[in-house]
């Protein structure tokens, strides 16, 4: 999405949608990418918080009232899990390609660490018992 945003000086827009988009996804839960998604919806716009590497992260609460944004929180699934692994087993869904490395349980710590300072070229780790 980052190559379809332009800034006006004050806030990021979505190229195209004049105004901006109906409804975002936060999916990342930091401060500056709750911004951009602020920011790319139209007045009366909704955001869809998924992320949450961060417990807190600033939320510019006069944007949200003034622009009377729509803040919606959800998390893990609406019971999809079942139908989510039938379409892994079958190989419809290759996960794989997600996952960054399988080391040992005992180095889960420091891996730990290394996906939560946002080591670049990490997205899974899945840890060996």
């Amino acid at each position: 999405m980052a190559s379809r945003i332009k800034s006006d000086g004050k806030r990021a827009l979505p190229v195209g949608k004049p105004g901006g988009v109906d409804a975002a996804f936060e999916v990342v839960g930091l401060s500056p990418t709750l911004k951009t998604a602020m920011d790319c919806v139209r007045k009366g716009g909704s955001i869809t918080l998924v992320g949450n590497l961060k417990a807190q992260v600033d939320l510019p609460l006069q944007a949200a009232v003034t622009r009377q944004l729509t803040l919606i929180g959800t998390c893990a699934s609406a019971g999809e899990y079942p139908e989510c692994l039938d379409l892994i087993a079958s190989g419809q869904v290759n996960v794989t390609e997600f996952i960054s490395a399988t080391p040992p349980l005992t180095e889960g710590a420091a891996w730990f660490a290394r996906l939560y300072a946002g080591e670049k070229g990490l997205m899974k780790v899945l840890l060996k018992p």
